[in-house]
């Protein structure tokens, strides 16, 4: 994974983030290890499924530690914003898209926020649409440059803090 911007995260779900990377880094790495051995034990591994499925559990898992470390250097942990209608990450942002005549609601953060189940778009505060709007108020008129280039124009409708 390529390093990015500053991940904005809640302490809360900072440390759900950190409690699976260290369940898989402990635990769940030992496990797959001994999957693969039990395995490798069957002899012939061009032929054994259960070597193979145990390799790419393993090569998944190890990609998951290697984002959730990348995720959890790069966290800016802070607490839920304040309900005073300023956008800014950890909102539920409700805009108006005045070039297409529609509304999207969308959170402003990062994904790993979100509770399981929950179905909200989400952009990233350095995002063009995200960094335009961030520090902007309900009622005001935003525009900023998408990034086929085009100027778009959004309305702030509202911005409540994402509660979880």
């Amino acid at each position: 994974m390529t390093e990015q911007g500053t991940i904005w995260l809640t302490q809360d779900a900072y440390d759900k983030l950190q409690a699976e990377l260290e369940n898989l880094k402990g635990p769940l790495r030992q496990e797959i290890i001994e999957k693969i051995s039990a395995a490798r034990d069957e002899g012939d591994l061009k032929e054994n499924s259960g070597y193979h499925a145990a390799k790419d559990e393993q090569g998944k898992q190890e990609a998951r530690i290697r984002q959730l470390e990348d995720m959890l250097r790069r966290a800016e942990v802070g607490e839920v914003p304040p309900d005073d209608g300023v956008v800014e990450p950890g909102m539920v942002v409700s805009v108006k898209l005045l070039d297409f005549d529609e509304d999207e609601t969308f959170l402003l953060g990062a994904r790993e926020n979100l509770n399981e189940g929950d179905d909200l778009t989400v952009y990233s505060p350095e995002s063009a649409m995200g960094a335009a709007i961030n520090g902007s108020s309900k009622g005001d008129t935003v525009t900023y440059s998408a990034p086929n280039g085009k100027e778009l124009k959004v309305e702030i409708l509202d911005a409540k803090p994402y509660t979880a």
